[in-house]
């Protein structure tokens, strides 16, 4: 009876299970990278107050005095929504330091996701299972898409948090009311935005996720360093023998749309339009260039954005490619 019940359980649990084992196996990258960048961070952040009390009092120099409640009260509410508007920026430059950390997690979890148990034979094992390769690829996918990107962003909400501590203690330590920095609307907005990005980065990231699966699914050894050359060194031989202007593209749009979009794509974020930001700068729309960057408005751009489906398309195309090999190749010469 009890064999007849795994049998009857095990394919509607197996993808779970599955995604189980990647986060027990990747646990260490996926969870322990972005607690430890953002323990780092707010490290740094503690230290540069410490730094920056001991300087004021050694020079005299003291805030305390200052009531922000009457400040504020006399701003009018386009200046306070410009003043949250700088604010959120500077939060979301204190997720910089984890995207970069998320980034590398990911090309090398992709890099080794198909290759690693090749190298070890333990391959062998898995397909003894009553596993299918599709639903092995997949589950690397969804690992790849959505559970670190959002165990990075639970990283960055933490940082965010700690962060606001460490200046609310400055700020009571000064006789400053801190309230201003605890605004309910504008942060959870801003978490919301940070949540809502975790399913458009991973339709921007497909293309490197495709790649990098596709690679680790049929080389032989350095799956790394063929999933990082390789794009580069077909870059470099487009710019040499100009062989796109055949097609009247020119090579600096072989470098965007295919090299840097296979291997630069996991970069959270790197879908945002600069020159268009850029442009925006130079006309001297400060609060107009930090609500593209962070707006739902910015979103809906990207999908409308022919390149984030020609990527994804691509980025499928490629995985699929990869569970085929998974299904051919066993095999590996580490």
């Amino acid at each position: 009876m009890s064999n007849a019940t795994v049998q009857t359980k095990l394919p509607t649990n197996t993808f779970v299970w599955l995604l189980k084992r990647e986060f027990w196996e990747y646990r260490g990258a996926f969870v322990r990278t972005p607690l430890i960048i953002a323990c780092v961070m707010l490290s740094l952040v503690f230290f540069g107050l410490v730094v920056a009390q001991s300087t004021a009092q050694r020079h005299g120099v003291t805030i305390s005095g200052i009531h922000l409640d009457e400040i504020t009260s006399k701003i009018n509410p386009d200046a306070m929504e410009k003043f949250y508007a700088g604010f959120d920026l500077g939060l979301l430059s204190l997720a910089f330091p984890i995207g970069i950390g998320l980034f590398f997690v990911l090309f090398s979890y992709a890099t080794g996701a198909l290759y690693n148990d090749r190298a070890d034979r333990s391959v062998l094992f898995w397909k003894s299972l009553p596993i299918s390769d599709t639903q092995t690829v997949l589950a690397k996918v969804v690992a790849a898409s959505f559970m670190a990107p959002a165990l990075a962003v639970a990283g960055v909400i933490f940082l965010q948090i700690g962060f606001l501590v460490l200046m609310s203690l400055y700020m009571i330590l000064n006789g400053l009311n801190p309230a201003l920095l605890w605004s309910p609307t504008h942060l959870i907005a801003l978490w919301i935005k940070l949540i809502v990005l975790i399913p458009f980065n991973a339709l921007w990231a497909l293309p490197s996720l495709g790649w990098l699966l596709l690679v680790s699914s049929f080389v032989r050894s350095k799956p790394f360093l063929w999933g990082f050359m390789l794009p580069f060194v077909a870059g470099v031989l487009v710019s040499v023998f100009k062989l796109t202007q055949e097609l009247s593209l020119s090579s600096s749009w072989f470098w965007h749309y295919v090299v840097l979009r296979a291997v630069f794509s996991f970069v959270p974020g790197s879908w945002i339009n600069f020159s268009e930001l850029q442009e925006l700068r130079h006309e001297g729309d400060v609060h107009e260039v930090i609500s593209n960057l962070i707006s739902f408005d910015a979103f809906g751009r990207l999908l409308a954005s022919p390149n984030l489906w020609i990527g994804a398309v691509a980025g499928v195309a490629m995985i699929v490619a990869a569970i085929h090999f998974r299904r051919q190749r066993v095999e590996s010469y580490a």
